[in-house]
């Protein structure tokens, strides 16, 4: 008489454990996409098709290199504080070498002052800052004609240390790059300061120019006929290049393994990110569920989205290899519905020795009624 109730007890708990969600994360695309659900005015679902993937191919290939930079067009070096110059005047080597020949040029060289002026004999103290060459060779050729007879003068830089470049970040010589009299472009500065590819984020590449920041997609710029090679750099111009470390993919779900990417590029694709985790666990996880959740800002003026690929669709890997991701994308692989089933009963397991404890019982009171 008593085994009936307790088993009822039993599968009463069974019951009460059925009424709980299977365990495991679980995307409901099904209430993203209702009407009438809250998220939906803060979620919008999209396809990865052919066509998603022609209209963002579309968007990057027009990409261009703000045009503020490419109106920029070197001028002659203009001399400054700390520069080093040495003038030649020919015939009078008093004047060009006072310190006498057996000296080499560098010890014969004029450092403009802190002030931009330098002294020269016979003309004495001459504002040079801002200058170029010709022009401070005309004013001492000048000046020199009322003390010699036709003067010939000729100015060069000895040592530039007046204007300069500063790079930062993933570069493998970041600091200072003086400027020369040579016209100096992004990408040969580039080349000479070298980028740290392992810690390098090269679609995020800075130029600050005067107070103003130019963001430029640098991989990408680089890999299409794009006219950053156009772009001169100017003096006191700060170049950054981002560090991966700072923007990432998050891979979560039935992955190989989860975790945290760098973000390198631009032109890394949702098959990249796959490949470097594992790829989906072909034993738990669904083919239809693979997304890629894309925040916003703002959740009040923006709509955030979710991406999904339909991994069993034979055109999977090409849209897959196509689809670029964006820094902080969510890459969630959700579980197929046996396996959230399976994950369901294995929760079970403590209900199973309930049943079997209460068999027990049941029959040790009743062993001690007979």
């Amino acid at each position: 008489m008593i085994r009936l109730p307790l088993v009822a007890l039993g599968a009463s708990t069974l019951l009460l454990q059925a009424c709980m969600f299977s365990p495991g994360m679980h995307m409901d695309t099904d209430r993203l996409i209702s009407q009438d659900s809250a998220e939906n005015s803060m979620v919008e679902m999209v396809q990865i098709t052919p066509k998603l993937i022609a209209q963002d191919q579309a968007v990057n290939d027009r990409l261009v290199v703000p045009q503020a930079l490419l109106d920029y067009e070197p001028e002659n070096y203009r001399i400054g504080a700390n520069d080093a110059l040495f003038i030649t005047v020919w015939d009078h080597p008093e004047l060009t070498v006072p310190g006498g020949t057996q000296q080499t040029n560098a010890a014969n060289a004029r450092v403009v002052r802190d002030d931009g002026t330098l002294f020269y004999p016979f003309i004495g103290n001459v504002r040079v800052a801002g200058l170029t060459l010709e022009e401070l060779r005309e004013i001492i050729t000048t000046r020199l004609a009322r003390y010699i007879e036709q003067p010939q003068v000729d100015v060069n830089v000895m040592e530039y240390n007046s204007q300069k470049i500063y790079f930062s970040g993933a570069f493998e010589n970041a600091g200072i790059l003086p400027v020369n009299a040579q016209r100096l472009t992004l990408l040969q500065a580039i080349g000479q300061a070298g980028i740290d590819t392992q810690r390098a984020d090269l679609s995020d590449l800075k130029i600050i120019r005067e107070g103003v920041s130019y963001r430029l997609d640098y991989d990408r710029l680089t890999s299409t006929t794009s006219r950053i090679g156009d772009v001169y750099l100017r003096p006191g111009d700060k170049v950054h290049l981002g560090l991966n470390d700072a923007r990432k993919v998050f891979v979560m779900g039935e992955i190989g393994r989860p975790g945290a990417l760098p973000y390198r590029t631009s032109q890394m694709t949702l098959s990249e990110v796959l490949a470097t985790v594992g790829g989906p666990s072909p034993m738990t996880s669904s083919g239809k569920e693979v997304y890629v959740i894309r925040g916003v800002e703002s959740l009040d003026t923006d709509k955030a989205t979710v991406f999904q690929l339909n991994a069993q669709s034979p055109s999977a890997f090409i849209l897959a290899n196509q689809f670029e991701m964006q820094p902080q994308d969510v890459v969630f692989v959700g579980a197929a519905g046996i396996t959230r089933w399976n994950r369901f009963v294995s929760q079970l397991f403590p209900t199973a020795n309930i049943f079997r404890s209460t068999l027990e019982i049941e029959d040790d009171i009743n062993d001690r009624n007979n």
